[in-house]
């Protein structure tokens, strides 16, 4: 039965995206909220269909832990559902995200309109530099961004090799940085066709303020990001 449930959800998943991202690349010469209304209705809307046809539910906490300035949101990076329900949950913001993703027909439009920093992860020193000039542009106009430190996705229970790129973006800009895990990947996994019911559980951790980042050595810095995030992560995939 969760088979079905699953190539169904696929099915309007991928009608809803295809629909929403023309609604938004149409509404963007209106300006970016016009665009980023589109962005965050695609998002609650592929999240209600999960729920009501998949069985996976979200819980959010933390939220308290939100500055009320843009910063740099480090997240656990484990499937396509960070992705999407990204707009729900923080404001307006970039992802730093490969530049294939612009090739896909219709969705990659939709990137584009929204401004994504689209990197060539073949060449690490230029995808580097593109993320500390264009991040910190952003930033300064007031967009969050967005970065996945591992790269990749990485199945539960296991950790990519976190990189401090965000770290560099967050010390150049003079913004804080705000941590992010969940336990995304044992419900929607990411070579995974089947959706497995239950509670996706993101929490946003302790928000580490500019002067903190500023005053840290990255390499510190960087460790201790890993350990919060990959403990949170395996206590929200233990509570499953």
């Amino acid at each position: 039965m969760q088979l079905i449930r699953s190539a169904l959800f696929n099915l309007v998943f991928t009608v809803l995206t295809g629909v929403f991202s023309i609604l938004l690349v149409l509404s963007r010469p209106f300006g970016f909220a016009a665009a980023w209304f589109w962005g965050r209705a695609w998002s609650a809307t592929v999240l209600g269909a999960l729920r009501l046809i998949c069985g996976v539910r979200v819980e959010i906490k933390g939220r308290e832990h939100l500055p009320h300035a843009p910063c740099v949101v480090m997240a656990k990076h484990q499937s396509a559902f960070e992705t999407i329900a990204m707009p729900l949950l923080i404001p307006p913001f970039v992802w730093v995200l490969k530049r294939e993703l612009f090739y896909i027909p219709i969705f990659g439009w939709a990137l584009r309109a929204l401004n994504a920093i689209a990197i060539r992860r073949s060449q690490p020193r230029e995808a580097l530099k593109q993320v500390l000039v264009q991040g910190k542009q952003f930033l300064e106009q007031g967009r969050w961004v967005v970065i996945f430190p591992e790269g990749t996705r990485s199945a539960p229970g296991e950790s990519g090799q976190y990189q401090a790129s965000g770290i560099m973006l967050a010390q150049q800009a003079g913004s804080g940085i705000l941590p992010m895990a969940h336990n995304a990947g044992q419900h929607w996994p990411k070579h995974g066709f089947v959706k497995r019911p239950g509670t996706i559980r993101v929490r946003f951790l302790p928000y580490i303020p500019a002067e903190d980042v500023a005053a840290a050595k990255r390499g510190d810095l960087l460790q201790r990001l890993e350990t919060e995030i990959e403990a949170a992560t395996r206590a929200a995939e233990a509570s499953e």
